[in-house]
C-alpha cells in the first residue's frame, strides 16, 4: 500500500496571513507631517553625525552644515520616499550624502579644510583626535577621490553602492579609492 503525502503547501498558505507593510512608528509620521518639535528633535538625534560625514566628503565645515540644514528642511518631503527598509540613520545618512554630492556638482569649486574645529552636537566621534594634518592631507585629494576613500573607508560601503552613489562603476571605484590610499601615503609620508 502506497501512502501519497499530502501537499503542504495549502497548509502554509492557510496559515501565513498576507504581509502588508508594518505601519510607520509615531515619530517618523509626526516627521512626515512636519511637526516641528520632532524634526527638532530628530535633529538633535542626528545633526551631528552629519555634519561629520558631509565635512569628510566637502572638506568644508560652512559647506557640511548648509548640506545639514538643507537636509533636515527638505526632510517631510523626503521622508515620502522612505521605504522604512533599513534603519532610519543610515537612509538620512545617504540623504545627507546625495546632497552633498549635488551641491559639489552644481557649485564647481572645493574648498579647503578650514580650521574649525569640528561640532559637538550629539555626536559621539572622536573626529576631534584626528591630527590636524590627517585633515590637511584628506582636504588635498581631489573631490573624486575624497569621496570614493571617505565613503570606503569611513562609513565602509562597498565599492558596488559607492558606484551607484557617484554614477561611476563599482571598478572605476576601486581604482579611485587605491588611488585615495597611494596620495594619502605619499603626502603623509612627506609631512611626519
Amino acid at each position: 500500500m502506497t501512502m501519497l503525502k499530502p501537499t503542504i503547501a495549502p497548509a502554509i498558505a492557510a496559515a501565513s496571513p498576507p504581509t502588508s507593510p508594518p505601519p510607520w512608528p509615531p515619530e517618523l509620521i509626526r516627521l512626515r507631517s512636519g511637526d516641528p518639535e520632532a524634526l527638532a528633535e530628530c535633529y538633535r538625534r542626528h545633526a551631528g553625525a552629519l555634519l561629520l560625514v558631509v565635512y569628510r566628503l566637502t572638506a568644508s565645515w560652512a559647506d557640511a552644515e548648509d548640506v545639514v540644514h538643507d537636509a533636515f528642511v527638505a526632510l517631510p518631503e523626503a521622508l515620502s520616499r522612505y521605504e522604512e527598509r533599513g534603519q532610519f540613520a543610515a537612509w538620512l545618512t545617504r540623504v545627507a550624502i546625495r546632497l552633498a554630492l549635488r551641491r559639489q556638482r552644481r557649485e564647481f569649486r572645493f574648498s579647503s579644510m578650514d580650521t574649525v574645529p569640528p561640532p559637538t552636537v550629539g555626536t559621539t566621534t572622536p573626529d576631534h583626535i584626528v591630527p590636524p594634518r590627517v585633515h590637511a592631507a584628506l582636504a588635498a585629494l581631489s573631490p573624486t577621490l575624497r569621496h570614493v576613500f571617505v565613503l570606503r573607508t569611513v562609513h565602509d560601503m562597498s565599492h558596488a553602492d559607492i558606484g551607484a552613489l557617484l554614477g561611476i562603476s563599482a571598478g572605476t571605484s576601486e581604482v579611485r579609492y587605491h588611488r585615495a590610499v597611494k596620495a594619502l601615503r605619499r603626502t603623509l609620508e612627506v609631512s611626519v
